[in-house]
């Protein structure tokens, strides 16, 4: 089950790492509950925890909410949602930094009143689209300004940033900006105007750390620094991820991993075990042993080797069935560009993928299988069309593979045609009667589908669906854990903890499904501990599960714990399985290193659990 097959790691890829959980995980997280937040938002420890759990966004509520936005860029308050480009007359309050109590001298007041002057004609320049004489009296009122006056000089140069900003004069914004986080270091405006700078400089990592310390202040409440946030996040990740995938060391994922992907196929021949006619007399009395082929076989070796989970030694294996283009090379290309997927060498496997479809002489099965694989490759690579086609093509060549409508089930999903999706599923249980994955997943395809919709009579028909599905196939895991996510969404916290429990006992391998009842647990009970033991007990059981590092990255984050949350999504960095999802991963990463500098810079710590 799980994240096993090709379009739902697709899914976990779109949807964010760690989604998990395929059809239930992946595409389920951009659905219900999810409101849409960016997953960076999460590492950045907002003041209501948001835990990505199974097939929603997990909102723990807290009994102490985030009120207040912190220090605001001018004294009436900054409007959410509002463009920061008009100067001001005051900045936000600062230590030490206001006019004194008690009456001071008359050179004093001359000083600043003339600072107020020259600024306030800047304003009218500023206004009037004569940017270069405001810069001028900016420049007067900064001149003349006292310089204990700590607030009232960093309006000035804040204003001068801002006029020096539609010039486009972006190094003059980031040293004034800077001169007014100096003398006033939770200045909200000089803040954002410095990011804004910093993005137009390219300097990625000092933009997010300004508009981190600016969400931070913010309570996460204005729309503006959350979209540069979100945006400089995913333009670093992209650019470690191209970097890190490039030279990165193929991994083979655990064997749990492997089997749960391959019993997603039922059409797939070189999954199948190996034929009698492809063992020796000699073997076919030795059962429980290995296995010796007939023939001086590379792809056989390779079947062999698959039977014994021996799965590192397959792609040589087959390689030297095709270099000898022997009896099984369509077989070899195949498996052989199966297990480059798996290893996420997308780029090696693309190329045998295209040799088995062009095979017009190879058996059906085999090229409809190698469209699945590539289209399942595309969607991963957020090119819905070419997957689109693929999986048409696949349907097309061979209209009774069940395996198509299954797999283009999950790509209509994650494309939000839920009810093409409901159809290839019918398709599928039509061809094949015993697919309890299929009539579990179209379940879940009409419970978010109802779910998105705000039906309650389609919602409890889709509940009552899943009840059907889990006594008509009591032994798939994959209806208990899809079912366990809709029953979270409807707050039935206890059955879905049950629903978990009985998949665990079918699939005690399956690490996600402790992720997602280590997750159940921070929701309904606000059981921290036994939550982190959970995925503590995923690692345990998988220690390639890239869902459960970086889960547990994220709690961390959220617990403060910030050198052990940059561990975690290390670690998963390593592991996954895409160039898109450990972009995703880099994200998370690099929200927590922004804002391990922001507490140091300016003290800044949101609430923690």
């Amino acid at each position: 089950m799980a994240a096993s097959k090709p379009v739902e790691a697709a899914m976990v890829a779109a949807a964010g790492p760690g989604s998990g959980n395929g059809v239930g995980g992946s595409s389920a997280t951009s659905g219900p509950g999810t409101g849409g937040l960016p997953r960076w938002q999460l590492a950045l420890a907002v003041g209501t925890p948001l835990l990505l759990g199974a097939g929603a966004l997990y909102l723990w509520s807290r009994q102490r909410r985030r009120r207040e936005t912190g220090a605001r860029g001018d004294s009436g308050g900054l409007k959410r949602n509002s463009e920061r480009k008009t100067p001001e007359g005051r900045a936000s309050p600062a230590p030490g930094g206001g006019h004194p109590d008690g009456p001071g001298t008359h050179l004093e007041m001359n000083s600043l009143d003339r600072a107020q002057a020259a600024k306030n004609k800047g304003n009218k320049y500023f206004k009037a689209g004569k940017y270069e004489q405001a810069i001028q009296c900016y420049t007067e009122a900064i001149s003349l300004c006292p310089t204990e006056k700590n607030v009232d000089l960093s309006t000035f140069y804040q204003n001068r940033a801002a006029a020096f900003e539609q010039l486009q004069k972006w190094k003059e914004v980031a040293q004034d900006c800077t001169k007014a986080v100096e003398l006033n270091p939770k200045y909200v405006k000089a803040l954002f105007r410095r990011a804004k700078a910093h993005e137009k400089l390219d300097n990625k990592k000092e933009c997010l750390e300004d508009v981190t310390a600016v969400c931070i202040l913010e309570g996460f409440q204005n729309q503006q620094s959350m979209l540069l946030a979100d945006k400089v996040l995913k333009l670093l990740g992209k650019e470690k991820a191209k970097e890190k995938y490039k030279n990165r060391e193929p991994l083979m994922p655990s064997p749990q991993f492997i089997k749960s992907y391959f019993s997603s196929f039922t059409d797939d021949i070189i999954s199948q075990p190996m034929l009698k006619g492809e063992k020796s007399d000699e073997d076919k009395d030795k059962e429980g042993e290995a296995l010796e082929v007939k023939e001086n076989s590379g792809y056989l070796k390779a079947k062999q080797y698959m039977e014994e989970e021996n799965y590192d030694k397959i792609i040589s294996e087959c390689s030297k069935e095709i270099d000898a283009q022997g009896k099984y090379m369509a077989e070899a290309l195949l498996l052989r560009a199966t297990f480059y997927l798996l290893i996420g060498n997308a780029n090696a496997a693309k190329p045998d993928l295209d040799k088995v479809i062009s095979l017009q002489e190879a058996n059906v099965k085999l090229r409809a299988n190698a469209l699945i694989k590539r289209g399942s490759m595309y969607m991963q690579q957020q090119q819905p069309l070419l997957s689109t086609q693929d999986f048409n093509m696949a349907a097309d060549i061979d209209p009774q593979n069940a395996d198509v409508y299954h797999h283009r089930g999950q790509l209509k999903i994650l494309l939000d045609q839920v009810e093409e999706a409901v159809a290839d599923f019918d398709e599928c249980i039509r061809l094949r009667p015993e697919s309890a994955l299929a009539q579990a997943q179209k379940c879940f395809a009409l419970y978010r589908q109802a779910y998105t919709g705000n039906n309650s009579s389609q919602i409890q028909a889709a509940m009552k669906g899943f009840e059907e599905v889990i006594k008509k196939f009591p032994k798939c895991a994959e209806g208990y854990a899809l079912y366990a996510q809709a029953l979270t969404d409807q707050q039935q916290f206890g059955k879905a903890d049950e629903m978990y429990d009985k998949c665990i006992n079918l699939e005690p391998d399956n690490a996600t499904t402790y992720v997602h009842k280590g997750l159940l647990q921070l929701q309904w009970k606000q059981d921290l501990d036994k939550g982190l033991e959970l995925i503590s007990k995923a690692i345990e059981t998988d220690n390639k599960c890239d869902f459960a590092y970086e889960t547990m990255g994220t709690i961390e984050v959220q617990r403060g714990n910030m050198e052990k949350a940059i561990d975690m999504f290390n670690k998963a960095i390593n592991l996954a399985k895409s160039e898109m999802e450990m972009a995703h991963l880099y994200s998370l990463c690099d929200a927590a290193h922004a804002q391990t500098e922001v507490a140091k810079k300016y003290g800044l710590k949101p609430p923690t659990l």
